[in-house]
């Protein structure tokens, strides 16, 4: 019998969940689950789904003062009313009719290689098909090679790759050489169709990040980029025609945690789904429009995402504009095969 059970989460579940995430990458980053596990749990409903495994409290995997247990309701590794530790953590979101996104796992330390991350992804795959998806997707930094391996063992096949561009929010930034310029009021139409030809949209599969759910990415359609033009959120650089285009996405404000500010200060970073041009002046044009942009929105900073190819980074380094020092990855799992997410 496998010791694993996945269940759904409940409320009970977190602080068991914060207490072995706090330190998920030690001298890595910082894990944004602890601080977004409760709200997951509390926004469940058929388009998203929060999951966590769990084993019995004896369990010998787990350490002697380990804690806290929660109450099992049979639904998990313990019978009704008996103590059982929750050992991982995943959600599924539904992005579009047709298009799900997996993120959040997490396994407690103890408890890793008795496979609890692949039934965790296997079983959000399944809810993922019964909601109606034909592909989950998921994104897994390039330097974190057990989730990478274990994406591939739960179903997932390799999409692609992107890194993050930050050109500095100014109200007068000017990166190009006289011969590109920002359109006003840009057109989605042409938009679309320089998005569609380009080398970006090949190599991202036609993915930018989400509008809705954030560090998800979702296909770029042309009634999304309608949309963000109707909303302000369409950036375009022309050169005769157009030659670069971004969609911004959202404002995210945190804390600031830097030695440059001071405690208790917000940043608020202007995040873009996607940044996509024709060549290295249409670059420095399109990321000149994008710190202007940023500028304007008040942000203390900016995330782009742009394709992981030489060309694109270079590009965007030729212009001084700083680049992430590593890519992330994003895998996709078919859900029209039947075997995928079988235990």
């Amino acid at each position: 019998m496998n010791r694993i059970a996945v269940r759904e989460a409940r409320p009970a579940d977190v602080d068991a969940v914060v207490a072995f995430t706090g330190d998920t990458w030690v001298d890595r980053s910082d894990d944004y689950v602890p601080r977004v596990f409760a709200d997951w749990v509390a926004a469940d409903d058929d388009a998203r789904r929060t999951l966590v495994a769990t084993v019995a409290a004896d369990d010998p995997a787990l350490p002697a003062d380990d804690a806290p247990f929660v109450t099992g309701d049979g639904t998990g590794a313990a019978a009704p009313g008996e103590p059982e530790a929750v050992v991982g953590c995943i959600q599924g979101v539904r992005l579009s009719e047709w298009e799900a996104w997996a993120q959040g796992i997490r396994v407690r330390p103890a408890v890793r290689g008795l496979g609890a991350g692949t039934r965790l992804t296997r079983a959000v795959l399944r809810w993922a098909r019964d909601a109606g998806a034909t592909v989950c997707r998921n994104m897994v930094f390039s330097w974190n090679v057990a989730g990478l391996g274990q994406s591939r063992a739960a179903g997932f096949e390799p999409t692609t790759s992107f890194r993050f561009a930050h050109p500095d929010p100014d109200p007068v930034s000017d990166r190009d050489d006289g011969r590109v310029a920002a359109v006003d009021d840009p057109d989605p139409d042409a938009a679309w169709a320089f998005w569609r030809g380009s080398d970006a949209r090949a190599h991202l599969d036609g993915l930018a990040l989400d509008p809705t759910e954030s560090w998800a990415c979702s296909e770029l359609t042309r009634e999304r980029l309608a949309a963000a033009a109707a909303e302000g959120r369409l950036i375009a650089v022309a050169d005769g025609g157009i030659a670069g285009i971004a969609v911004h996405a959202r404002i995210t404000e945190y804390e600031s945690i830097t030695e440059d500010h001071a405690d208790g200060e917000t940043d608020r970073t202007a995040v873009y789904g996607v940044a996509a041009w024709r060549d290295a002046a249409a670059a420095g044009g399109l990321f000149g429009a994008i710190a202007r942009d940023a500028a304007g929105r008040d942000a203390t900073a900016t995330r782009v995402l742009v394709p992981e190819t030489v060309e694109h980074v270079s590009d965007a380094a030729a212009n001084r504009v700083r680049v992430a020092a590593e890519p992330d990855f994003v895998t996709s799992a078919d859900l029209t095969d039947p075997t995928v997410g079988r235990d």
